[in-house]
């Protein structure tokens, strides 16, 4: 790929690898300066995306987002574990400096909220526009308005 479709794809957030490795370098800064230059840039870059990735969000591995970080916010108190899908506009929202913690491996589907103290399993399906706020076992699919939490095709109470 030359130069120019390399910039060109930078700039519309479909290549966000040199996000993940400012996103990177900030976590393993020692002095408060440096981590403040990283997170500086990195504000900067999260903000050409459109999007916002707190500064103490923990995210194992490197998430897929298939519409690049457009209108995706990560609270800074937020844990996603490794693999997960994140499609636009997900708000991974606090509550009281509490945020939820997502397993490995979820999907999180278009305009889809999750708030407050909740842990989602692994391998969850939330669907777009979906707003969670209780917790939610794993391999379980979330959908509708109010949530309905729906496993092997039944619904859990």
């Amino acid at each position: 790929m030359g130069l120019r479709a390399c910039l060109t794809d930078w700039s519309k957030g479909d290549r966000l690898q040199g996000f993940w490795w400012l996103y990177r370098l900030r976590g393993r800064a020692k002095c408060k300066l440096t981590r403040d230059i990283w997170t500086f840039l990195l504000n900067r870059s999260a903000r050409r995306h459109g999007g916002y990735v707190g500064p103490g969000a923990v995210i194992l591995g490197e998430p897929v987002l298939p519409h690049g970080l457009h209108g995706v916010y990560i609270s800074r108190y937020a844990t996603i574990g490794a693999g997960c899908r994140i499609y636009q506009n997900v708000t991974i929202g606090e509550v009281n400096r509490r945020a939820p913690v997502v397993g490995a491996g979820c999907l999180i589907g278009a305009g889809a909220v999750l708030v407050g103290d909740i842990r989602i399993g692994d391998g969850v399906k939330i669907g777009a526009g979906a707003v969670v706020f209780q917790d939610i076992p794993a391999g379980c699919t979330v959908v509708a308005q109010p949530p309905r939490i729906l496993k092997g095709g039944e619904e859990l109470v």
